[in-house]
């Protein structure tokens, strides 16, 4: 029996924690295909390349747990690894798109462009960037995001500005933000949404044009993102839930 159990807890070949890590970088390639459909002017293709690594950097967490890669591969450290990737794919990249896609006011694009990256630098080098539950203090630098909204919602350069400038300042301020595969508060449903928000998300790539498909998937995502939004709003009203110690 106690062999039985050191056989469950024994951790994959190593090879597939190289693979896993092999599969996080892969984000610098997709920041690589995302700029160069910017520089091309495909706007829709390249927040597809974002998209796609956006998936990646959700899921890849939980293969390297799975494959054990502090163990199986440690010559290599995720964590440095994986903020890399996600400075060019949340950062970088999105601000050259809002920037060659004209989303804020030319005048003042360079300006803004700094603010952006001088707020995600400090979010990126934060030791407390998540709280113990699982939230993210501030807004945590989701610029692919915003730039796939200003771009779908086709909103004035000068309303992109202002809402440039709002989430800059946002990284400093005492608010949370939900992180959806790491907050427990909400069971399945976190999850759920999060699925919901990113099919009806990338669907806004596909339906281009007017009509009714393109705005019930506005409509799916606009709502979802805003359900997700409360949730950490919430978290910064209310504080931590007391963790379950469970009945007597």
């Amino acid at each position: 029996m106690i062999d039985d159990k050191a056989a469950r807890r024994r951790p994959p070949p190593a090879i597939f924690a190289w693979l896993v890590h092999m599969f996080t970088a892969s984000g610098a390639m997709l920041a690589l295909f995302s700029l160069i459909a910017i520089e091309q002017r495909q706007w829709q293709l390249a927040l597809l390349w974002l998209f796609v690594a956006l998936v990646v950097d959700g899921i890849d967490g939980t293969f390297a747990r799975w494959a054990r890669v502090k163990e199986q591969a440690a010559r290599v450290d995720g964590a440095t690894l994986d903020l890399v990737v996600d400075y060019l794919t949340y950062v970088f990249v999105p601000t050259l798109f809002i920037w060659r896609a004209g989303l804020v006011p030319a005048p003042i694009a360079l300006w803004l462009l700094a603010a952006i990256h001088f707020s995600s630098l400090y979010l990126f080098a934060r030791t407390d960037m998540k709280s113990d539950d699982g939230y993210f203090r501030g807004f945590p630098a989701l610029w692919n995001l915003v730039a796939f909204y200003l771009f779908a919602l086709g909103l004035n350069p000068i309303a992109g500005a202002i809402i440039v400038c709002a989430l800059a300042v946002l990284t400093f301020a005492p608010v949370h933000f939900v992180h959806p595969f790491r907050v427990r508060d909400y069971g399945a449903a976190l999850p759920v949404l999060a699925v919901i928000w990113a099919v009806s998300s990338c669907a806004l790539l596909w339906f281009t044009d007017p009509g009714t498909a393109r705005s019930l998937c506005l409509a799916a995502s606009i709502a979802t993102a805003f359900a997700l939004l409360a949730m950490g709003l919430l978290r910064t009203y209310r504080g931590p839930l007391a963790p379950h110690t469970g009945g007597g």
